[in-house]
């Protein structure tokens, strides 16, 4: 009876997802993919302008973004990165709290040498510069905020293995991640409040392939480039702490 009842729900799912995703009740008629909105986004047309996207000098685009993947995951999904954001912080929260008994840092068996010390300094402001890079040009090229936070914690990695994280540096991590949050949100809020749709671009577009270009969408992958960078570093520490005895 219960694989049934199971397969019965299934059965409707599938009837759902296909009159959510290929039917349109509307005109009663089965919709071909050319006449779903999404073709229109890749196409830059839903504002009503169909004209050919010439990298570095298109203008007025409806995002101004020349990553179509950034272009849908910041801007028109803009609430689902929120979440996404989200669930990192929960998995932080989660870690802080398990490891709530850790409150030492772990330090070093041996004491680095010359090479270590500055080599890891050298390396580690070229690998910020560089995550700095991925999510700055998250708009332009392949890159965004996730993958340049995550190489943040990875320079942050490095002066770990030389002994270089202190508490005060962990400490202006954390200020860092609840400030950059906090301004994401409030970013979302502003395009709420001026244009009635959370994370709304409120400012031009420019020039498609411009730096300063794509509306908010570069202020966005900074907060958020910023917020999972500390975020990541600060499971770093926790994970660099050892229980101390009461």
């Amino acid at each position: 009876m219960k694989k049934i009842f199971v397969l019965g729900l299934m059965l409707l799912l599938v009837i759902g997802i296909y009159q959510l995703a290929v039917y349109d009740p509307l005109h009663e008629r089965t919709m071909a993919f050319e006449d779903r909105d999404s073709q229109a986004y890749l196409d830059r047309s839903v504002n009503g302008d169909p004209g050919e996207v010439v990298f570095g000098k298109s203008t007025n685009l409806e995002d101004g973004a020349a990553n179509t993947v950034a272009a849908i995951v910041v801007d028109y999904r803009s609430f689902d990165t929120l979440g996404e954001v989200t669930v990192l912080f929960i998995s932080s929260l989660g870690v802080a709290f398990l490891s709530g008994g850790f409150g030492k840092t772990i330090r070093l068996k041996h004491k680095p040498g010359f090479v270590l010390r500055y080599g890891a300094r050298f390396v580690f402001g070229i690998i910020l510069v560089f995550g700095a890079y991925m999510f700055l040009h998250g708009h332009i090229t392949p890159g965004g905020g996730f993958p340049g936070g995550a190489i943040i914690a990875a320079s942050a990695l490095v002066l770990s293995l030389a002994g270089e994280i202190s508490g005060e540096k962990m400490k202006a991590f954390k200020i860092l991640e609840g400030a950059a949050g906090t301004l994401y949100v409030l970013t979302g809020i502003v395009g709420l409040y001026m244009a009635g749709f959370f994370m709304q671009n409120v400012l031009p577009s420019g020039i498609v392939g411009h730096l300063f270009s794509a509306g908010i969408m570069p202020l966005i992958y900074l907060l958020i480039g910023l917020k999972v960078g500390s975020e990541l570093t600060g499971i770093l520490d926790y994970f660099l702490r050892e229980e101390v005895e009461s």
